[in-house]
């Protein structure tokens, strides 16, 4: 039979289309949208604007992110413990036992813990329970010294068994504590398994050691022996090789022999035995012969120890001996190989040192048994723990899943302007608001990525006494003149705190069209500032300079020099001559620009504005190709979001989103500033004036008389026909009279 399909609604914001949901028939059918048609594909569970408590248990992994398979899961497992899926869109914390569906096991087992709950609360015959009341008794639970979380407090089940206590103290020494439910430490089964495990290892390998008895007179003088050989093997075995080289080529004696200036060295030193560049130095001296002495000629740093080896190795089993040959050295580890091997076995574990009988003791003291008996009746709470739990999870997710939704497979709650999960709060600066912030972790990394969303970003340090945070926000409408680091103002956080904010990164990108078309004449004005600001403070500095050197002059003693008498300047012709040609010129090329214009005649005003639009266009064009790219993706990306679309700022959101101050439309509102800045004479409104009166005069013909015909003003069609009649008319006249005369 085929299967209908959800029919689901869509709207456009943001440049791409967004799922509506708001229905149960919405979250249970999720699975079936498409999620290329989701705006974002995971989310971190921290830095966002939502109950990290809901976040947690969509989690599945614990790997502090939320992604699209794990969000189905919790829809999908909502919907089945609920009888009507439109309950979770309810968005409260009071679940109605009715809704629970008991048709299944995990749901049968919550609706009996809620009535379990209730009931100890007094409420047995209420039909709903709160996220409250489960969350009293999950601490109730999690304080229990029986509480079902598997791990053995010692401090709360061990009190009064002071045997059992300090044996769970060692282990949880030895072996690491694990934390409880309750937050505070305890001995985890495998805790417990691991350390009697390690103890039966070190009684086992003690029980090896009555075989070892190596040709002596019992396991512990071959134990001794061997540890009295191992002491001292590898320097042995240095000072044999050595010599068997001296015995292959006499040359080699001298250089594997300690030097004279090695020993001079020595000799300036302050030593003792027991010094390591004493240690360093050959057992004995290098001989052709390999005989080792074993009393006389040792190394000060090696006769105790040389000492022991021969009282427990080498006379046991060689007998008395003063010199030991290479032979003799290999049969002596022959001998005593297997015992090495024994020593070589043993267990590297915390409870390696343990004496034999201590290990016999724990083994047949019951103890690990008693502590398993204790973990059983833990673990037998955990059903009611784990259905606790589950009655949290669906209350949770019953109150903030459509809403988790809204923010997550489409951003609803974004553009209907009811606040984003990923919207951090409010930056006021610069006499606007700023909603569109975000909380950053590292702003280095961050804005590598987020300038690629093409908007005007300032970072921000946030401080609220000890506490700081960082965040960035998009300034997406209005002029960014009087933006800069180190530029303060005041954060409002979601929850209406407020932080003191500084700039300490800018990101410059356009935010209007409005602003690009201005932003070369600002540019032009800064530079002729900087400019003039330059050239005033070095003429400054050279002033100033004169002047102190004329003070310390002063200062000095003596007099002042009289200022000679200026020569008097020559005027040089060809400069004169040079400076008139100049001048010329220019006054050319000023006059034959001006009459270009002025032949435009009405055209000029478009004059104007092709000039004025061959300066900002090149501005206006980048702007208007970066603001169609302005999107609110690489900001969430970088803030450890997955965007799917491509969720563009177009100027109407970007007002929006920055909106700049206005005083109150029913405000009243006084125009008269005391302040302004006064002039002694309104010249500018004479020169206006002036500026008309002669433009007035200059159309009627009225400066003719004192201009070029190419600048005087065109007549019209009727005064243009009758001066070319009579023109034309007086030749003829004159003509008639000649004739009659």
């Amino acid at each position: 039979m085929h299967t209908q399909q959800h029919r689901w609604q869509f709207v456009r914001a943001g440049g791409v289309d967004q799922v509506v949901i708001r229905t149960g028939a919405d979250i249970a059918h999720l699975a079936q949208l498409d999620q290329k048609l989701w705006v974002a594909l995971a989310c971190p569970t921290r830095g966002v604007e939502f109950d990290p408590a809901t976040l947690d248990v969509i989690d599945d992994n614990g790997d502090g992110r939320i992604r699209a398979p794990e969000l189905l899961a919790a829809c999908q497992w909502a919907v089945a413990h609920v009888r009507d899926p439109e309950v979770l869109t309810s968005g409260t914390d009071v679940l109605a036992l009715a809704s629970i569906n008991v048709d299944n096991e995990t749901g049968a087992a919550m609706h009996a813990e809620a009535q379990r709950i209730l009931a100890l609360a007094g409420q047995a015959h209420s039909g709903t329970i709160s996220l409250g009341q489960v969350q009293a008794r999950l601490t109730d639970l999690h304080a229990m010294p029986l509480n079902g979380d598997g791990i053995l407090n010692p401090a709360k089940l061990l009190a009064d068994a002071p045997g059992l206590h300090a044996l769970a103290q060692r282990i949880m020494d030895g072996y690491g504590a694990s934390m409880g439910c309750d937050g505070e430490p305890g001995v985890s089964p495998s805790a417990l398994a691991q350390f009697f495990a390690d103890v039966q290892a070190v009684a086992d390998w003690h029980g090896q050691a009555p075989a070892q008895s190596c040709g002596l007179a019992s396991p512990a003088h071959a134990l001794a022996a061997a540890q009295a050989l191992m002491a001292v093997q590898a320097k042995v075995e240095d000072f044999f090789a050595r010599c068997r080289l001296a015995a292959f080529d006499a040359t080699a004696l001298q250089p594997l022999s300690p030097s004279a200036e090695g020993y001079a060295l020595l000799g300036k030193e302050a030593l003792h035995a027991g010094d390591c560049a004493v240690a360093a130095l050959p057992l004995a001296a290098i001989r052709a012969d390999a005989l080792l002495p074993l009393a006389q000629g040792l190394n000060p740093a090696w006769v105790d120890a040389m000492a022991v080896f021969q009282a427990q190795v080498v006379t046991p089993l060689l007998g008395a001996q003063t010199q030991l040959s290479w032979p003799q050295w290999q049969q002596l580890c022959a001998t005593l190989a297997p015992c090495q091997a024994w020593l070589a076995a043993q267990p590297s574990t915390p409870v390696a040192t343990m004496p034999v009988d201590e290990a016999h003791a724990l083994l047949a003291s019951g103890d690990q048994q008693r502590l398993l008996d204790l973990m059983e009746q833990d673990s037998a709470e955990a059903s009611r723990q784990k259905e606790a739990k589950n009655l949290e999870k669906l209350i949770l997710l019953q109150r903030d899943l459509l809403l988790l939704l809204n923010n997550f497979v489409s951003f609803s709650s974004f553009y209907r302007r009811q606040g984003g999960i990923f919207q951090a709060g409010t930056l006021y600066l610069d006499g606007r608001s700023c909603e569109l912030t975000v909380d950053v972790q590292d702003p280095g990394s961050h804005a590598a990525l987020a300038g690629l969303a093409k908007t005007f970003l300032a970072y921000c340090e946030c401080r609220r006494g000890d506490k700081v945070r960082t965040i960035v926000a998009a300034f997406t409408a209005g002029d960014v003149d009087f933006l800069f680091v180190g530029r303060k103002g005041i954060f409002y956080d979601r929850q209406g705190q407020d932080w003191d904010a500084t700039i300490t990164t800018l990101i410059d990108n356009p935010t209007s069209i409005g602003q690009a078309f201005f932003s070369p004449y600002k540019k032009f004005l800064r530079f002729v500032e900087a400019q003039v600001a330059q050239r005033a403070a070095s003429k400054d500095a050279a002033v100033t300079e004169g002047l102190q050197a004329k003070a310390a002059h002063l200062a000095g003693g003596a007099a002042p020099t009289p200022a000679e008498a200026p020569a008097p300047s020559k005027t040089d012709v060809g400069t004169v001559a040079a400076i008139g040609v100049a001048l010329g010129s220019l006054s050319t090329v000023a006059v034959a620009v001006l009459s270009k214009v002025l032949e435009l005649g009405p055209w000029i005003p478009l004059a104007l504005l092709g000039v004025m639009l061959a300066i900002s266009g090149p501005s206006v064009l980048i702007a208007w190709m970066k603001l169609r790219e302005r999107s609110l993706g690489p900001i969430l990306d970088a803030s450890g979001w997955a965007i799917n679309g491509r969720m563009k700022i177009n100027l109407p959101l970007g007002r929006s989103l920055s909106q700049q101050a206005q005083v109150p439309s029913n405000a009243e509102r006084s125009l008269r500033d005391p302040y302004a800045q006064k002039s002694s004479a309104p010249w500018w409104l004479a020169l206006v004036a002036v500026l008309l009166v002669l433009g007035a005069v200059w159309s009627q013909g009225g400066l003719n008389p004192w201009l070029p015909q190419r600048w005087q003003p065109a007549a019209d069609a009727g005064t243009a026909a009758t001066t070319a009649t009579s023109e034309v008319a007086t030749p003829a006249a004159a003509a008639i009279e000649a004739a009659t005369q």
